[in-house]
């Protein structure tokens, strides 16, 4: 028997997720001898907005108003980095208290076993427990009651740490069977019950019947172009109309009419196929970097369950599994107040590693969804629906993902950029390029990108949307690659651009279906200019940011409060001697019109921050401690660590941030 340990296995999958799969460099059939420098109006309707938590402000742009709100007031003194290595709490701003609210192992689900502190929690149990490494997360109030309502929290993957003795194979190198439904119990989603209590606290409610977890245990619904394909068929699954559970979801989104989406980020990290003269000939693995069997498929599923095994075999209906990767890199649409719903994976969205799903919508119902593909290399795209929300009518919305049109970005050097429509037929999205219709457009989307020219970008992460101006900002956490595999450009400046920057997208008229807009480095994070390293010498300049404020590296998590504050949320490596001076992971403050960024909260080492979210009237901020490396929440340097919301208030009972 052997045993990975828990930093085995996050360098070993860092080290995985940081490859970069775009070899296209931007050349197309449609621009190779192209240079590449060639409002909402109103406010969402207020029932919509009560229902979902949201409570933005009335103050709104116009669109063609160029008169701004006033600038959002950060009225908090900023807090120091922590630096020291053995830190393992989470410290916030003066006047503000922060505490552990919903732990890996909490009990979610009626009936659930109490967690046990040497992991000898059986899968069954698990199954009823919050999973592992919490990540993006949505409150959707009650209606008419704004002091309860449903938190669903991501659960993106699993640390060694969830077993005794950490990721265990066998004699004959196979990964234990119990151990794997363990592990796949505790990715997907949880949807927990919240409230006030008699002193104004809010409190988990336990037991709930809208409590509930989702897992790669859960059957879904396939919806939109891909239902019944033979893409989507496999031998378990003939008729391509039921996935079996999500993995890896990262980032999120919602909807106004109150449903949450969950996105599957890296879920190649699963699939193996050992057959390496398929692999080369099937864009839809090779493409996202799918394993072919020399590190096996990072978690070893496939070892003992087969559905993760995608290699063809020909003595199967489809081949076996070949296509179970297909279904996997969606949008789940998931239904909190029903917890007898099936959640539906919408395949209109397009399938990439998917981050997030940022929503923006006009007075008018139009949409738009924003999402980053959080690969070095990779684009940021957006996706319109056909169909306009109708406040009047609900219901009607129900099924409004099914169609639409997914963009993929290109951003011009002169600050112009246009969205470029991944539609079959369009710009050598033909049968004669590998695109016989529309479904291999959205099974292999990063392909039709590819083609049509897009701007391979640091690694795109989370979206969020200003509630005011319908302005997208768009955080691109690093890329050591940059200069080297990628070419350098006026959104993507830097070489080996180790901490990363956020950008801003105008859209055309502050309309969300545009197809062309304007766009700026709202930051690049990084050094002050004349800081010296752990060594006492100068940083290089490719380490040198411009922000005004308190440091920061590898941007990741993004959301806007209602009065138009930007919170930013990190996640790098604590270790590396590159962020010496950046101590561990934080969250920081901004302001989006004057640039100035404070920080706010610091977390214990090892620890990535990510996930937030507001209670309806923004006096309680829950944010994610994801993969902790020491103890925390215990925090006494013995107890196994734990992935947790921590929930956030000020001391005077004041709106966060002010």
């Amino acid at each position: 028997m052997t045993h990975s340990t828990s930093s085995d296995f996050h360098q070993r999958l860092a080290s995985y997720d940081d490859e970069a799969i775009n070899e296209t460099q931007e050349k197309s059939l449609n621009n190779i001898a192209m240079s590449r420098r060639d409002v909402l109006k109103g406010s969402l309707n207020a029932a919509a907005l009560g229902f979902l938590g949201l409570n933005l402000s009335s103050r709104l742009a116009f669109a063609g108003d160029n008169a701004l709100p006033p600038a959002p007031y950060i009225g908090f003194q900023h807090i120091q980095p922590r630096t020291d290595p053995l830190f393992d709490e989470v410290v916030v701003a003066d006047g503000y208290q922060a505490k552990a609210f919903f732990s890996w192992g909490d009990p979610v689900e009626t009936g659930a076993t109490k967690w046990k502190a040497d992991a000898s929690n059986s899968w069954q149990e698990q199954l009823k427990q919050a999973g592992d490494n919490h990540d993006g997360m949505h409150f959707f109030a009650f209606p008419n009651d704004n002091n309860r309502g449903l938190m669903v929290i991501n659960h993106e993957y699993i640390n060694a740490t969830l077993h005794t003795d950490g990721l265990s194979y066998d004699e004959q190198g196979k990964r234990l069977l119990d151990d794997v439904k363990k592990e796949q119990a505790a990715h997907g989603v949880s949807v927990i019950e919240v409230k006030k209590d008699s002193q104004g606290e809010w409190q988990r409610v336990y037991p709930s019947l809208y409590n509930r977890r989702i897992s790669t245990l859960t059957p879904m619904k396939v919806s939109g172009s891909l239902t019944g394909h033979d893409l989507f068929k496999t031998v378990s699954d003939p008729n391509a109309i039921e996935i079996i559970g999500t993995l890896n979801n990262c980032s999120n989104g919602f909807t106004p009419w109150g449903t949450y989406l969950a996105c599957e980020e890296n879920w190649h990290n699963y699939f193996v196929n050992h057959d390496k003269k398929d692999y080369q000939s099937r864009v839809s693995h090779k493409r996202y970097g799918i394993s072919t069997g020399k590190q096996d498929n990072y978690y070893g599923w496939s070892t003992i369950d087969k559905r993760f095994d995608a290699t063809p075999d020909d003595s199967l209906p489809h081949q076996g599994y070949v296509n179970e990767p297909n279904r996997f890199g969606w949008v789940v649409e998931i239904d909190p107040f029903d917890p007898q719903s099936k959640p539906v994976k919408r395949t209109a969205f397009g399938r990439f590693c998917r981050e997030c799903v940022a929503p923006a919508m006009a007075e008018n119902g139009q949409l738009a969804f924003y999402s980053g593909d959080d690969t070095k290399g990779e684009y940021v795209y957006k996706f319109v629906p056909s169909q306009r929300f109708d406040k009047a009518d609900m219901q009607k919305n129900r099924d409004l993902l099914d169609e639409g049109t997914l963009y993929v970005g290109r951003f011009n050097d002169d600050g112009t950029g246009r969205w470029l429509p991944l539609v079959h037929g369009n710009e050598g999205l033909t049968a004669e390029n590998g695109f016989p219709s529309q479904a291999e457009v959205l099974v292999n989307a990063r392909a039709a990108a590819d083609i049509l020219g897009a701007t391979p970008m640091d690694r795109p992460e989370w979206a969020t949307v200003n509630p005011h101006n319908l302005d997208v900002y768009v955080s691109l956490t690093n890329n050591n690659k940059r200069g080297k595999e990628f070419e350098l450009n006026a959104a993507n400046p830097r070489p080996n651009n180790r901490h990363g920057q956020i950008i801003k997208i105008m859209e055309d008229q502050a309309d969300p279906a545009a197809t062309t807009f304007n766009w700026s480095l709202f930051v690049l994070a990084g050094e002050k200019a004349g800081s010296t390293d752990a060594k006492g010498q100068p940083v290089p300049a490719h380490l040198v940011g411009d922000i005004q404020g308190d440091i920061f590296s590898s941007p990741d998590g993004l959301g806007f409060d209602r009065d138009g504050r930007l919170w930013i949320l990190t996640d790098y490596d604590d270790e590396d001697p590159v962020m010496v001076n950046m101590g561990c992971n934080q969250v920081l403050c901004a302001n989006p019109q004057t640039q100035e960024i404070k920080r706010f909260l610091v977390g214990p080492r090892g620890c990535e921050l990510t996930g937030i979210t507001w209670s309806p009237d923004y006096k309680a901020m829950w944010v994610n401690i994801q993969h902790p490396g020491l103890s925390y929440p215990a925090s006494d340097g013995q107890t196994r660590p734990r992935s947790t919301t921590v929930l956030i208030t000020k001391n005077d009972g004041g709106v966060i941030g002010t």
